[in-house]
């Protein structure tokens, strides 16, 4: 619940909203500027890590390399000795050649930061409280940030953007990134929110800066022929000490109930037994000057003759609707991916359709291909059926969809295909987890 500023004292966690239009330096010290125990803490820790959003390499997809140089000059200014930036990208991609392509490795590098590739490093495993089930994440992250969590101050710095499966992603989904790739793939479906909250009350930031100078509306993984409709200039970086406030505002700054983003409400549930924590907001005029009202659906800039057959019992948008869609969304709109095949999803798929089907098929996600795989490869024949399993298995829709849309895995890298062997050959001589497609 927002709180506005009166001349009453407010109440809920302060969140703070800094102007980045007169540039983004002045902008993130301003923000910590507001937070003097937060500057104590960080020369009492010594050393921090940095949790940045770099899903992918496409533009817009990424926190801003100037807000890392930025944030990271800050910390060493307040007396950290030593800087770690961290991530692991999404599936179907090296976190290597992710940092590379953005920038990121030269931010660090320009602001004496160290780049760890989280899916260089070995796994331990954690439990799930309210999942009640066990999943891997970075053993450098579980020692750093859990085991000996008060050794070190840990901030998140994630880029404002809707999200296509989780309405947005800010600080709480930004951890994400902290399971192997291995564990993404179970329950990103209806359980997904759970998932991420649940991370949450393992491991929590102590400073939350955003990166909003721009903002990602239909979901978080625009297509470059979609920039215009899809990418906002909103020129503001927040933060604040309390990261489910600080997620809470964002939402509310993108138009977005707080309490209607399921891993918000949940974190909230757990630690409030509210659904959305109470803030106000420092430097209100900003805010309401520059707030939007954004979607997280998705444009559905699909071909014509693409068909797609949802379940009727169970089609899991966290999962294998969106995750599918968002992907041959991008295949088509800038690698003018074809159609002429058939997508089926879920559970309960109507069996006279898929009596009907000829030609090739792609099986979204296990319900589909549990209900129908065996049939249609011997109905149609293996090599015109593919699958891929699991809720959210990037590297086989990835795959997959490729095949049918006739385009090539390695061109979706968008650089040098030298460049990307390269980073690929030495993320696996330093033994990367990522799980990612054939590039051939």
């Amino acid at each position: 619940m927002i709180q506005k500023e009166t001349n009453v004292e407010p109440s809920g966690a302060k969140v703070v909203f800094a102007d980045a239009k007169e540039g983004v330096r002045q902008a993130v010290e301003e923000v910590f500027s507001r937070f003097p125990q937060t500057l104590d803490l960080i020369r009492d820790r010594g050393e921090a890590w940095v949790k940045v959003n770099a899903v992918d390499l496409r533009p817009y997809c990424f926190t801003d390399p100037a807000v890392v140089v930025e944030a990271v000059r800050v910390l060493k200014d307040a007396g950290a000795k030593q800087v770690k930036v961290v991530e692991n990208s999404t599936q179907g991609n090296i976190t290597r050649l992710v940092a590379r392509a953005t920038g990121l490795f030269d931010a660090c590098k320009e602001a004496g930061a160290e780049f760890l590739c989280l899916d260089e490093t070995r796994e331990a495993t954690v439990f799930l409280p309210n999942l009640q089930r066990f999943a891997n994440i970075s053993l450098a992250v579980h020692d750093a940030l859990i085991r000996d969590r008060d050794q070190r101050f840990y901030l998140s710095i994630p880029k404002l953007k809707t999200h296509s499966m989780t309405t947005m992603t800010l600080s709480v989904k930004n951890q994400f990134g902290f399971f192997h790739h291995g564990s993404r793939v179970e329950d990103h479906n209806f359980l997904l929110h759970r998932k991420i909250a649940d991370l949450y009350s393992l491991v929590r930031p102590d400073f939350v800066l955003v990166d909003g100078l721009f903002a990602t509306n239909h979901g978080h993984y625009p297509a470059k022929a979609n920039i215009d409709e899809s990418v906002v200039a909103t020129d503001v970086i927040l933060g604040g000490e309390d990261p489910l406030a600080v997620d809470a505002a964002g939402a509310s700054f993108l138009g977005i109930a707080p309490e209607s983003v399921e891993h918000l409400r949940l974190a909230s549930q757990d630690r409030d037994n509210r659904d959305a924590p109470e803030f106000f907001v420092e430097n209100q005029a900003l805010f309401e000057q520059r707030r939007q009202s954004f979607t997280d659906e998705l444009l559905h800039r699909l071909p014509e003759d693409l068909v797609i057959l949802r379940g009727r019992e169970r089609c899991c948008r966290e999962g294998c609707q969106n995750n599918t869609e968002s992907v041959a969304e991008f295949l088509h709109c800038d690698f003018k991916g074809q159609g002429g095949f058939t997508i089926l999803m879920g559970k309960g798929v109507d069996p006279e359709l898929v009596a009907g089907l000829k030609g090739r098929v792609h099986l979204a996600g296990t319900c589909a291909a549990a209900d129908w795989q065996r049939e249609l490869e011997v109905r149609l024949g293996t090599r015109n059926v593919t699958a891929s399993l699991g809720c959210n298995n990037l590297p086989d829709t990835i795959r997959g969809l490729c095949r049918h849309m006739k385009v090539s895995p390695i061109s979706l890298a968008s650089v040098n295909p030298v460049t990307a062997l390269g980073a690929l050959v030495s993320a696996h001589l330093r033994g990367t987890r990522a799980r990612v497609p054939k590039l051939f």
